[in-house]
């Protein structure tokens, strides 16, 4: 693993408790940040924790 990998991988760790975070907040009835800003934050982080997992596999795998 290169240390790129390792950001990536991180920043998919980051964007999915973001977005497990999310659906707690939606689900509990009364979000903080309000529906608008939670929804939204779902929305981003879901697509992008999977962009960053694929992109941390495929360095990986490119520097093998």
């Amino acid at each position: 693993m290169t240390p790129k990998s390792g950001v990536f991988l991180g920043g998919s760790c980051i964007t999915a408790i973001a977005a497990v975070g999310s659906v707690f907040e939606l689900s509990s009835g009364l979000p903080q940040l309000g529906y608008g800003l939670t929804s939204v934050i779902l929305a981003i982080s879901v697509p992008l924790a999977i962009v960053f997992f694929l992109a941390a596999v495929k360095d990986t795998r490119a520097n093998q």
